[in-house]
């Protein structure tokens, strides 16, 4: 088959570069490159985007590779039909590797018709290092690099107001683009930038905080030879994905006039209050997944779907969002309507969402996405949730990096797997417990000082390993009565 460009799919003319993108993953490629696709076909909005990898280590010399072009495959179920939408996505105009191209990453500032700035650098890349300075190339955090390249727009524009950016981030935090906005401008402070510079990037620029909504498996290997069937092309980027796909971003008629996507069919909100459908979704959907990975994972589990279809992890999860749901301030039929969605969500069966690419910074989205339902429900009922406990001591099993002789797949910080590489060099499970729910680094509080947590983490590891997680699990709900 000949090789997916350009040149052979006859597109070799390119938008302006409009939006400028941090992030190359699965995620930002099936959600976000593709709404501003659909806004490019349907209304001709003209928009290219230009990806600047976060990260050392990432994939876009595979996306240069394919000028920018690949393959979305939304694969699900709607009215009890099964339906496979193919859509070739074709806005990616330019990659960047700031750590190997750090002038053609600045030279993004320059451009003339750059209105946006979007983002999905998980919950750990919102993050503020004192250590970062602005002469460094680049800095560490995602927010020391935007606030260089906001700086060299600045300048080159000589502070023109009307050349401000529309900064959109995605990453699953509260608040995601008050947290952005407020590292930026610490960011001014510390590197003791101009205060025409900080009026700039608090006036000229605005920020809108969002609630994203898909889930997105990625590449399909285990299916990669099915899908290549259905295409006159080598693509080596696909992108499976549900049909399911909610935007919600915090913004008014001026956010409405730049992103006109209510002449589109695509599900994005525009309001003056996400935090409703942040609630709900992060708490039950993401929640659910974050808490369903460690322990299925040492069942023995791959998949998402595997894991709802089984009797016993399936019967776990259901009883996850349970107690998740109870925790929540809302019209209890919408809960449960949503729950119910989830669940259907989750078992779709063209997806194959290997629990193993969920995996990545658990800790962070433990904390963000689990500790507050876990915290929430002892404080309504002033006892542990059982399953939302056995969840958290599976994580801190699951970090010890390896089970039953198998290498399991943590990824995630250095100082995090270190942290956890020296405490399971012992075999004490009451100073494994301890430590973890002391560490502040990680929760920012101390959890021991939640009555009973400390001794139900410590009974659960100790029957995780003696008896593994099915037979442990049992054990432990017998202990902690």
């Amino acid at each position: 088959m000949k090789k997916l460009n350009r040149i052979n799919t006859g597109l070799e003319k390119l938008q302006p570069i409009k939006v400028v993108q941090f992030g190359e993953g699965n995620f930002l490629r099936a959600f976000v490159d593709y709404a501003f696709d659909k806004l490019n076909k349907e209304v001709d909005f003209n928009a290219g985007i230009a990806i600047v990898q976060p990260l050392k280590d990432g994939m876009v010399n595979m996306i240069n590779d394919q000028d920018g072009l690949y393959t979305l495959f939304m694969n699900g179920i709607k009215k009890g039909e099964k339906i496979q939408d193919i859509e070739l996505i074709t806005n990616i105009v330019k990659t960047i590797n700031p750590y190997t191209e750090f002038a053609n990453y600045l030279a993004l500032a320059k451009e003339e018709e750059l209105q946006f700035i979007v983002s999905n650098t998980t919950e750990a890349g919102i993050e503020f290092i004192e250590s970062d300075t602005p002469d460094m190339q680049p800095p560490v955090s995602f927010p020391a690099k935007l606030t260089v390249l906001l700086y060299e727009r600045f300048k080159h524009f000589n502070g023109d107001a009307s050349k401000g950016v529309t900064i959109i981030p995605c990453e699953l935090i509260d608040y995601n683009s008050e947290t952005l906005k407020k590292y930026i401008l610490q960011y001014v402070d510390l590197w003791k930038l101009e205060d025409a510079f900080k009026t700039w990037v608090s006036d000229a620029c605005t920020y809108h905080s969002t609630l994203v909504d898909r889930i997105v498996p990625g590449y399909p290997r285990a299916e990669i030879e099915e899908y290549n069937n259905k295409l006159d092309y080598e693509d080596n980027l696909i992108v499976a994905a549900e049909p399911f796909f909610l935007w919600a971003i915090e913004g008014g008629d001026d956010l409405k006039a730049k992103l006109p996507f209510h002449k589109t069919d695509l599900n994005v909100k525009i309001v003056d209050d996400i935090r409703p459908f942040k609630m709900i979704k992060v708490r039950i959907l993401n929640g659910a997944h974050t808490a369903m990975v460690p322990f299925s994972l040492l069942h023995g589990n791959k998949l998402v779907m595997e894991t709802v279809n089984g009797d016993f992890t399936g019967k776990f999860v259901n009883s996850v969002i349970s107690e998740i749901s109870e925790t929540l301030d809302m019209d209890k039929n919408e809960i449960t309507a949503y729950s119910e969605e989830v669940m259907d969500r989750f078992k779709n069966p063209f997806i194959k969402h290997a629990l193993a690419d969920i995996a990545l910074n658990s800790v962070s989205k433990f904390k963000v996405r689990v500790l507050p339902s876990l915290l929430g429900y002892y404080k309504a009922n002033q006892k542990l949730p059982v399953n939302l406990t056995f969840s958290l001591a599976s994580l801190i099993r699951f970090y010890k990096g390896t089970w039953n002789g198998q290498s399991l797949p943590v990824k995630d910080g250095e100082d995090i797997t270190a942290f956890f590489n020296g405490l399971w060099k012992s075999d004490d499970y009451e100073k494994i417990a301890r430590l973890t729910l002391q560490n502040k680094g990680f929760w920012d509080e101390d959890l021991t000082e939640i009555p009973g947590l400390t001794r139900a983490i410590t009974i659960a590891l100790e029957e995780i390993d003696s008896n593994g997680i099915e037979a442990g699990f049992a054990k432990f709900q017998e202990r902690i009565k």
